[in-house]
């Protein structure tokens, strides 16, 4: 795997070309394997014999994982993504409560307004930049960023840095002291968020999760509270963020299927799950392990391997998605079927949430600015340097109405 990321699109479509299964080498010469095609993975997914807990990761058991290794917080943080079965659903348990269906829609208002106001904050940045402004800092990140900060109950003077920690922790580029230095800065703010919240608790995330008692009385550790925030942060901001930038560019380079949306023959929606498909905001997400030697369309997964989710791999697969799987065609036949926001019980839980900022954030966007494009060639744009993340590191526009 390629540290450094880029677009992954033309070296998933030659793995998938021998196999829905590949061996990988991860960073540190770490062996590996990546689900790529899309019948494979979602088997792969709901598996009862593959397991999340770093326990089941054999190099790391047995001590081959040095503590710098860019990848490692993926393993080893305490929270609902390392965690299996009872104590899966336990946590689970705890934070559903801030995403059902009806907590989401009661947040629509707001997201509205916040929407409303970050276009005029671009609108003022293209006026001061000669007409061009970087839509994913401007508009794409403050939006989930935001949203998500408020509902954990972070203060807005901890928002820009928890992006720059949360997009280090993402990164597979960055050297070992880096890493760890990141690591222990984000544990700490998040800490301070925390001790904020327990000695003046609030309507928030975090001030629940503090008070949550299950029936024999346990509270979530400290180490689960701070785990459980970093996914949330990271989670609730990093994927829209890239599914905003993501449907943007691809609108941008289609115009005839914005046309659709604008003309009334497809909805917002549609674009949202196309973009899923199409250029999923997570590529390869880390980890799962099988807890027995296991065969995923005929090739052998061994016991405690690290196993990527190769989901920007899967939403192209010709065999899942026809011939034409990597046309980008939001009216596409029986609708956008993809795995993008995962599947079995790690599906997504935050999916509603996300769709409905990026649905408010597309149609806000070319409703105030039609004619908004590209300020420079797609090709030009710089890629995030990791193969977790799947987008650019910045989106110049010129939003014209």
């Amino acid at each position: 795997m390629d540290p450094a990321g880029g677009c992954p699109h033309a070296d998933n479509a030659r793995l998938l070309a021998r196999n829905a299964v590949a061996s990988v080498v991860l960073p540190g010469d770490v062996e590996g394997m990546a689900v790529l095609g899309h019948d494979a993975l979602k088997e792969f997914l709901a598996h009862p014999d593959v397991a999340k807990g770093a326990e089941h990761f054999a190099a790391l058991r047995d001590g081959r994982i040095p503590d710098g290794w860019p990848l490692r917080t993926f393993a080893t943080v305490q929270g609902m993504t390392t965690a299996d079965d009872a104590d899966h659903r336990r946590l689970r348990s705890l934070v559903s409560k801030a995403f059902t269906a009806r907590r989401v829609e009661e947040l629509r208002p707001r997201i509205e307004t916040v929407t409303a106001q970050l276009l005029d904050g671009l609108d003022e940045a293209a006026a001061q930049g000669g007409g061009v402004a970087d839509l994913r800092s401007h508009f794409a990140l403050p939006l989930p960023m935001g949203v998500i900060c408020e509902l954990l109950g972070v203060d807005a003077e901890h928002q820009d840095r928890l992006h720059h920690l949360s997009n280090q922790v993402v990164s597979t580029s960055i050297g070992p002291k880096e890493a760890m230095a990141a690591n222990r800065e984000l544990v700490a703010v998040l800490g301070t968020v925390a001790a904020t919240r327990a000695a003046h608790p609030g309507d928030d995330l975090t001030s629940a999760l503090i008070a949550a008692r299950e029936e024999d009385g346990d509270r979530l550790s400290q180490h689960e509270l701070i785990g459980t925030l970093l996914l949330m942060i990271i989670a609730g901001h990093e994927t829209t963020l890239n599914l905003i930038t993501n449907a943007v560019r691809a609108l941008c380079g289609h115009r005839d299927q914005l046309e659709l949306v604008r003309s009334g023959r497809a909805a917002w929606s549609d674009v949202v799950e196309e973009t899923l498909r199409w250029d999923s905001p997570v590529s390869f997400f880390p980890f799962r392990y099988p807890t027995r030697d296991l065969t995923v369309d005929g090739t052998l997964i061994p016991k405690g391997t690290p196993v990527l989710a190769g989901y920007s791999a899967a939403g192209r697969d010709p065999s899942a998605h026809g011939p034409d799987a990597d046309r980008f065609d939001i009216t596409r036949s029986g609708g956008a079927r993809h795995l993008s926001l995962g599947h079995g019980p790690h599906y997504c839980l935050g999916s509603p949430l996300a769709r409905m900022e990026a649905t408010i954030a597309l149609e806000q966007l070319f409703t105030r600015f039609p004619r908004l494009d590209l300020a420079i060639e797609e090709a030009e744009l710089p890629r995030h340097a990791s193969f977790v993340g799947n987008s650019v590191q910045e989106l110049p526009v010129r939003p014209r109405g």
